[in-house]
């Protein structure tokens, strides 16, 4: 059950833009947005990051950016933004196969050398203490620019704050990230955990 209950989408005046924005993008309102509806500020701010993170005039693809949140997400041990980061993969145009296959990405032919180092690097950076090893900065620069990493070091950082936040608040998830990540990653043993749907209120 979430620890703190959204706030309806219509009581959030100053948020109408920006939820009518995901509405469109996602069919659905995130209810992590939705507590962050309590202060405004830091919701539209978070939204300008998230914005600048996903440019898609940057030169990562925006279906592997959120791999790369992904795992990010899974060293942290983030059950909900692994559900919404598989959901928003599928979106941009990752194969459901590939997605299935993110917990052996070492060893998946589905993966290329290139991604592959990107997500040993989003695991690392994910890791606390962090991991990040100039070895591993080596390997990394043999297949990707300053730019491009500074681009995958972005989507890391920003799921820094997403999974902080949706795990300390134990946010429940929406229902098609629930079902999406139930079918996705089944083989993984991804369950909703606490994030399941519980019978908190949502505040007017």
């Amino acid at each position: 059950m979430a620890r703190i209950a959204p706030l309806s989408i219509e009581s959030s005046s100053d948020m109408a833009a920006d939820f009518a924005f995901f509405e469109r993008t996602l069919g659905f309102v995130p209810n992590s947005l939705r507590t962050m509806a309590y202060r405004p500020a830091l919701a539209k701010g978070l939204i300008a990051l998230s914005r600048g993170v996903y440019d898609p005039a940057g030169e990562v693809d925006l279906g592997f950016k959120r791999l790369i949140g992904h795992v990010a997400s899974m060293a942290a041990g983030c059950l909900y933004c692994r559900a919404h980061t598989a959901t928003s993969a599928l979106r941009h145009g990752v194969a459901a196969e590939k997605m299935a296959a993110i917990a052996d990405y070492r060893t998946s032919p589905l993966f290329s050398d290139a991604e592959r180092v990107a997500l040993d690097f989003a695991l690392a950076a994910a890791s606390q203490p962090n991991d990040v090893t100039d070895e591993l900065f080596d390997r990394l620069r043999a297949h990707w620019s300053e730019g491009q990493i500074v681009e995958l070091l972005g989507v890391i950082a920003l799921f820094g704050f997403f999974n902080r936040w949706n795990d300390s608040l134990a946010t429940t998830l929406e229902s098609e990230p629930l079902q999406t990540a139930g079918s996705v990653l089944a083989n993984t043993g991804w369950t909703a955990g606490k994030h399941a749907a519980g019978d908190e209120d949502t505040h007017a």
